[in-house]
Protein backbone atom coordinates (compact mmCIF):
# COMPACT_ATOMS: atom_id res chain seq x y z
CA UNK A 1 0.00 0.00 0.00
CA UNK A 2 1.26 3.14 -1.03
CA UNK A 3 2.25 6.10 1.38
CA UNK A 4 -0.58 8.49 0.21
CA UNK A 5 -2.88 5.66 0.57
CA UNK A 6 -1.58 5.02 4.13
CA UNK A 7 -2.03 8.45 5.03
CA UNK A 8 -5.56 8.67 3.97
CA UNK A 9 -6.42 5.88 6.52
CA UNK A 10 -5.04 7.62 9.16
CA UNK A 11 -7.15 10.69 8.09
CA UNK A 12 -10.15 8.49 8.25
CA UNK A 13 -9.58 6.95 11.44
CA UNK A 14 -8.71 10.46 13.20
CA UNK A 15 -11.89 11.75 12.11
CA UNK A 16 -13.45 9.90 15.42
CA UNK A 17 -14.78 11.38 18.44
CA UNK A 18 -12.54 11.77 21.65
CA UNK A 19 -13.25 13.74 24.84
CA UNK A 20 -12.65 17.36 24.21
CA UNK A 21 -11.21 16.49 21.11
CA UNK A 22 -7.89 15.97 22.78
CA UNK A 23 -7.20 13.02 19.88
CA UNK A 24 -5.20 10.94 21.76
CA UNK A 25 -3.87 8.60 19.72
CA UNK A 26 -0.63 7.68 17.24
CA UNK A 27 -0.12 5.21 14.85
CA UNK A 28 2.73 3.22 12.68
CA UNK A 29 2.26 1.92 9.62
CA UNK A 30 5.16 -1.77 8.64
CA UNK A 31 5.46 -1.50 4.77
CA UNK A 32 6.76 -4.94 5.29
CA UNK A 33 3.58 -6.66 6.66
CA UNK A 34 0.99 -4.14 6.27
CA UNK A 35 0.16 -3.92 9.63
CA UNK A 36 -0.97 -0.74 11.65
CA UNK A 37 -0.27 -0.11 15.16
CA UNK A 38 -2.17 2.13 17.41
CA UNK A 39 -0.76 4.11 20.10
CA UNK A 40 -2.23 5.40 23.32
CA UNK A 41 -1.22 9.48 23.33
CA UNK A 42 -0.74 9.53 27.63
CA UNK A 43 0.14 13.27 27.38
CA UNK A 44 -2.90 13.50 25.78
CA UNK A 45 -5.18 12.37 28.83
CA UNK A 46 -7.90 14.93 30.85
CA UNK A 47 -5.70 14.86 34.32
CA UNK A 48 -9.26 15.75 36.41
CA UNK A 49 -11.85 14.37 34.27
CA UNK A 50 -10.19 10.96 32.81
CA UNK A 51 -7.59 10.01 35.90
CA UNK A 52 -7.48 6.73 34.59
CA UNK A 53 -7.45 7.51 30.94
CA UNK A 54 -10.71 5.11 30.35
CA UNK A 55 -12.18 7.88 28.18
CA UNK A 56 -8.36 8.06 26.20
CA UNK A 57 -9.36 4.44 25.28
CA UNK A 58 -12.63 5.14 24.06
CA UNK A 59 -11.19 7.85 21.79
CA UNK A 60 -8.98 5.45 20.39
CA UNK A 61 -10.88 2.70 20.16
CA UNK A 62 -13.70 4.96 18.03
CA UNK A 63 -10.43 5.76 15.67
CA UNK A 64 -9.52 2.10 15.86
CA UNK A 65 -13.11 1.48 14.68
CA UNK A 66 -13.05 3.90 11.52
CA UNK A 67 -9.84 2.30 10.74
CA UNK A 68 -11.48 -1.06 10.17
CA UNK A 69 -14.17 1.00 8.29
CA UNK A 70 -11.86 2.69 5.92
CA UNK A 71 -10.02 -0.50 5.49
CA UNK A 72 -12.75 -2.70 4.62
CA UNK A 73 -13.87 0.52 2.23
CA UNK A 74 -9.94 0.43 0.57
CA UNK A 75 -10.98 -3.61 -0.40
CA UNK A 76 -8.73 -4.85 2.47
CA UNK A 77 -9.85 -6.92 5.83
CA UNK A 78 -8.72 -5.02 8.67
CA UNK A 79 -7.53 -8.05 11.15
CA UNK A 80 -7.38 -6.56 14.71
CA UNK A 81 -5.53 -7.60 17.53
CA UNK A 82 -5.70 -5.65 21.05
CA UNK A 83 -3.40 -5.06 23.75
CA UNK A 84 -0.77 -7.19 21.56
CA UNK A 85 2.13 -6.21 24.11
CA UNK A 86 1.30 -7.08 27.52
CA UNK A 87 4.70 -5.15 28.63
CA UNK A 88 3.63 -2.54 26.28
CA UNK A 89 0.25 -0.25 27.91
CA UNK A 90 0.92 2.36 24.65
CA UNK A 91 0.09 -0.29 22.29
CA UNK A 92 -3.33 -0.57 22.28
CA UNK A 93 -3.87 -2.49 18.93
CA UNK A 94 -2.61 -4.17 15.63
CA UNK A 95 -4.53 -4.03 12.37
CA UNK A 96 -3.09 -5.93 9.50
CA UNK A 97 -4.74 -5.73 6.01
CA UNK A 98 -5.19 -8.73 4.64
CA UNK A 99 -7.71 -9.96 1.89
CA UNK A 100 -11.48 -9.26 2.22
CA UNK A 101 -13.70 -11.57 3.36
CA UNK A 102 -17.57 -11.36 3.14
CA UNK A 103 -18.19 -9.48 6.56
CA UNK A 104 -16.42 -6.51 5.62
CA UNK A 105 -19.17 -5.42 3.42
CA UNK A 106 -20.78 -4.08 6.66
CA UNK A 107 -18.18 -1.93 7.70
CA UNK A 108 -17.80 -0.82 4.23
CA UNK A 109 -21.15 0.37 4.09
CA UNK A 110 -20.62 2.82 7.23
CA UNK A 111 -17.82 4.65 5.43
CA UNK A 112 -19.94 7.36 4.12
CA UNK A 113 -20.73 8.95 7.58
CA UNK A 114 -16.86 8.86 8.97
CA UNK A 115 -16.58 12.32 8.12
CA UNK A 116 -20.45 13.42 8.13
CA UNK A 117 -20.62 12.49 11.83
CA UNK A 118 -19.90 15.53 13.85
CA UNK A 119 -21.02 16.35 17.73
CA UNK A 120 -24.12 18.68 17.77
CA UNK A 121 -24.75 20.45 20.94
CA UNK A 122 -27.72 21.90 19.19
CA UNK A 123 -31.15 21.04 20.49
CA UNK A 124 -33.15 18.02 19.08
CA UNK A 125 -36.50 18.08 17.91
CA UNK A 126 -38.95 15.86 20.15
CA UNK A 127 -39.32 13.36 17.16
CA UNK A 128 -38.91 9.83 18.49
CA UNK A 129 -37.07 7.06 16.81
CA UNK A 130 -38.35 4.74 15.42
CA UNK A 131 -38.26 1.13 17.29
CA UNK A 132 -36.62 -0.59 14.52
CA UNK A 133 -33.84 2.32 14.40
CA UNK A 134 -33.24 1.89 18.04
CA UNK A 135 -33.19 -1.80 17.35
CA UNK A 136 -30.38 -1.51 14.75
CA UNK A 137 -28.64 0.74 17.05
CA UNK A 138 -28.63 -1.96 19.75
CA UNK A 139 -27.30 -4.70 17.17
CA UNK A 140 -24.96 -2.11 16.10
CA UNK A 141 -23.18 -2.41 19.72
CA UNK A 142 -24.01 -5.91 20.54
CA UNK A 143 -21.63 -6.75 17.22
CA UNK A 144 -18.74 -5.18 19.28
CA UNK A 145 -19.41 -6.43 22.38
CA UNK A 146 -20.92 -3.87 24.11
CA UNK A 147 -24.67 -3.02 25.41
CA UNK A 148 -26.90 0.02 24.39
CA UNK A 149 -29.61 0.70 26.36
CA UNK A 150 -32.21 3.22 25.99
CA UNK A 151 -33.85 4.20 29.46
CA UNK A 152 -36.93 5.33 29.98
CA UNK A 153 -39.89 6.64 32.97
CA UNK A 154 -38.08 6.74 35.98
CA UNK A 155 -34.71 5.51 35.12
CA UNK A 156 -34.37 8.28 32.67
CA UNK A 157 -35.45 10.60 35.63
CA UNK A 158 -32.82 9.42 37.53
CA UNK A 159 -29.87 9.54 34.89
CA UNK A 160 -31.18 13.35 34.10
CA UNK A 161 -30.80 13.84 38.07
CA UNK A 162 -27.11 12.41 37.65
CA UNK A 163 -26.15 14.66 34.97
CA UNK A 164 -27.36 17.77 36.44
CA UNK A 165 -25.72 17.31 39.58
CA UNK A 166 -22.11 16.32 37.91
CA UNK A 167 -22.66 20.06 36.01
CA UNK A 168 -23.56 21.52 39.02
CA UNK A 169 -20.06 20.23 40.68
CA UNK A 170 -18.11 21.17 37.36
CA UNK A 171 -19.49 24.23 37.71
CA UNK A 172 -17.26 24.56 41.26
CA UNK A 173 -14.08 22.41 40.54
CA UNK A 174 -11.52 23.89 39.60
CA UNK A 175 -9.62 21.18 38.62
CA UNK A 176 -12.37 20.74 35.88
CA UNK A 177 -11.85 24.24 34.95
CA UNK A 178 -8.46 23.97 34.30
CA UNK A 179 -9.73 20.58 32.24
CA UNK A 180 -11.49 22.67 30.21
CA UNK A 181 -9.60 26.06 29.64
CA UNK A 182 -6.69 23.57 28.59
CA UNK A 183 -8.89 21.72 25.86
CA UNK A 184 -11.31 24.77 24.72
CA UNK A 185 -10.65 27.64 21.92
CA UNK A 186 -12.01 30.71 22.04
CA UNK A 187 -11.55 34.09 19.81
CA UNK A 188 -11.16 33.60 16.17
CA UNK A 189 -7.45 33.93 16.68
CA UNK A 190 -7.96 30.22 18.57
CA UNK A 191 -10.65 28.52 17.33
CA UNK A 192 -9.63 29.20 13.64
CA UNK A 193 -6.36 27.97 13.95
CA UNK A 194 -6.50 24.92 16.45
CA UNK A 195 -5.58 21.59 15.11
CA UNK A 196 -7.35 19.98 18.66
CA UNK A 197 -9.35 21.23 21.41
CA UNK A 198 -13.17 22.05 20.92
CA UNK A 199 -13.15 25.89 19.48
CA UNK A 200 -15.49 27.94 20.49
CA UNK A 201 -18.03 27.93 17.49
CA UNK A 202 -18.90 24.24 18.32
CA UNK A 203 -19.80 24.62 21.70
CA UNK A 204 -23.42 25.38 20.82
CA UNK A 205 -26.22 27.61 22.99
CA UNK A 206 -26.18 27.43 26.17
CA UNK A 207 -29.12 25.83 27.76
CA UNK A 208 -32.28 27.61 29.16
CA UNK A 209 -34.44 25.30 30.29
CA UNK A 210 -34.82 21.55 29.12
CA UNK A 211 -33.97 18.84 30.59
CA UNK A 212 -31.34 17.23 27.67
CA UNK A 213 -27.99 16.99 29.47
CA UNK A 214 -25.70 19.47 27.87
CA UNK A 215 -22.08 20.46 28.85
CA UNK A 216 -21.32 24.34 29.12
CA UNK A 217 -17.82 24.40 27.63
CA UNK A 218 -17.10 28.51 28.32
CA UNK A 219 -16.80 27.18 31.37
CA UNK A 220 -18.67 30.63 32.35
CA UNK A 221 -16.47 32.76 30.02
CA UNK A 222 -17.63 34.87 27.61
CA UNK A 223 -18.18 33.64 23.63
CA UNK A 224 -19.70 35.60 21.17
CA UNK A 225 -22.73 34.67 18.94
CA UNK A 226 -24.33 31.65 20.48
CA UNK A 227 -26.88 33.01 23.69
CA UNK A 228 -28.98 30.60 25.14
CA UNK A 229 -32.07 28.60 24.14
CA UNK A 230 -34.16 25.35 25.51
CA UNK A 231 -33.24 21.97 25.04
CA UNK A 232 -35.55 18.59 25.04
CA UNK A 233 -37.62 18.18 27.59
CA UNK A 234 -37.71 14.52 26.60
CA UNK A 235 -34.33 14.18 25.49
CA UNK A 236 -33.49 10.14 23.83
CA UNK A 237 -30.38 9.51 25.99
CA UNK A 238 -28.80 5.85 25.41
CA UNK A 239 -26.28 4.28 27.84
CA UNK A 240 -23.55 2.25 26.52
CA UNK A 241 -22.03 -0.22 28.90
CA UNK A 242 -19.71 -3.61 28.81
CA UNK A 243 -19.39 -6.09 31.34
CA UNK A 244 -15.96 -5.48 32.36
CA UNK A 245 -14.22 -2.40 32.91
CA UNK A 246 -10.85 -2.46 31.82
CA UNK A 247 -8.69 -0.99 28.72
CA UNK A 248 -10.05 -3.98 26.63
CA UNK A 249 -13.56 -2.99 27.87
CA UNK A 250 -12.67 0.50 27.00
CA UNK A 251 -11.52 -0.52 23.48
CA UNK A 252 -14.41 -2.32 22.74
CA UNK A 253 -16.66 0.54 24.03
CA UNK A 254 -14.84 2.70 21.84
CA UNK A 255 -15.47 0.58 18.80
CA UNK A 256 -19.31 0.01 19.67
CA UNK A 257 -19.88 3.88 20.07
CA UNK A 258 -18.47 4.83 17.01
CA UNK A 259 -20.05 2.19 15.03
CA UNK A 260 -23.32 3.48 16.65
CA UNK A 261 -22.59 6.69 16.08
CA UNK A 262 -22.05 6.15 11.99
CA UNK A 263 -25.06 4.13 11.86
CA UNK A 264 -27.39 6.96 13.80
CA UNK A 265 -25.51 9.45 10.79
CA UNK A 266 -26.34 7.43 8.34
CA UNK A 267 -29.83 7.19 9.08
CA UNK A 268 -30.28 11.02 9.72
CA UNK A 269 -29.79 10.77 13.60
CA UNK A 270 -27.63 13.99 14.99
CA UNK A 271 -25.49 13.12 17.71
CA UNK A 272 -24.23 14.00 20.85
CA UNK A 273 -22.57 12.85 24.26
CA UNK A 274 -22.63 13.26 27.74
CA UNK A 275 -20.00 12.81 29.87
CA UNK A 276 -19.75 14.77 33.04
CA UNK A 277 -21.64 12.21 35.43
CA UNK A 278 -19.20 9.39 33.81
CA UNK A 279 -16.35 11.50 34.95
CA UNK A 280 -17.24 11.42 38.94
CA UNK A 281 -16.85 7.66 40.19
CA UNK A 282 -19.70 8.16 43.02
CA UNK A 283 -22.40 9.23 39.47
CA UNK A 284 -21.11 6.73 37.13
CA UNK A 285 -21.85 3.62 39.00
CA UNK A 286 -25.50 4.48 39.74
CA UNK A 287 -26.05 5.17 36.29
CA UNK A 288 -26.35 1.77 35.43
CA UNK A 289 -29.88 0.23 34.64
CA UNK A 290 -30.65 -0.34 38.90
CA UNK A 291 -33.05 -3.06 37.86
CA UNK A 292 -30.66 -5.36 36.43
CA UNK A 293 -27.33 -4.21 37.52
CA UNK A 294 -25.33 -5.45 34.57
CA UNK A 295 -22.60 -4.03 33.08
CA UNK A 296 -20.50 -0.51 33.45
CA UNK A 297 -21.53 2.01 31.98
CA UNK A 298 -18.99 3.62 29.73
CA UNK A 299 -20.69 6.40 27.57
CA UNK A 300 -24.21 8.05 27.47
CA UNK A 301 -25.46 9.16 23.53
CA UNK A 302 -27.85 12.12 22.74
CA UNK A 303 -29.49 11.10 19.83
CA UNK A 304 -32.41 12.79 18.15
CA UNK A 305 -33.41 15.19 14.70
CA UNK A 306 -31.62 18.45 14.72
CA UNK A 307 -29.12 20.28 13.15
CA UNK A 308 -25.98 18.06 12.54
CA UNK A 309 -23.24 20.00 14.31
CA UNK A 310 -19.66 21.76 12.61
CA UNK A 311 -16.56 20.15 11.62
CA UNK A 312 -14.02 20.73 14.67
CA UNK A 313 -10.30 20.57 14.05
CA UNK A 314 -7.83 17.57 13.58
CA UNK A 315 -4.03 16.97 13.87
CA UNK A 316 -2.19 16.78 10.29
CA UNK A 317 -1.69 13.12 10.15
CA UNK A 318 2.07 13.62 9.50
CA UNK A 319 1.85 14.85 13.08
CA UNK A 320 0.34 11.14 14.32
CA UNK A 321 1.52 8.86 11.59
CA UNK A 322 5.05 7.29 11.40
CA UNK A 323 5.36 4.98 8.38
CA UNK A 324 8.45 2.29 8.60
CA UNK A 325 9.72 -0.71 6.39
Amino acid sequence: MNETRVAELVRDATAAPSMHNAQPWRFRYSRGNGTFRLYADFGRVIPHADPDARALHLGCGAALFNLRVAAADAGCHPQVALLPDPQDSTLLATVRLTAPTGGDVALALLYPAVHERHTSRYPFAPTEIRPNLRAALIEAARREGAMLDFPSAWHLRWIEELAEEAGARDLTDRDRDADLARWTRIGAAEADTATDGVPDYAFGPRKRGGRAPVRDFSGGRPTAGFGSTAFEDEPHLALLSTDGDGPRDWLCAGQAMERVLLLATLEGLATSFSTEALEWPDLRWPLRDPSSGAGYVQMMLRLGYGPKGPRTPRRPVREVLVTED
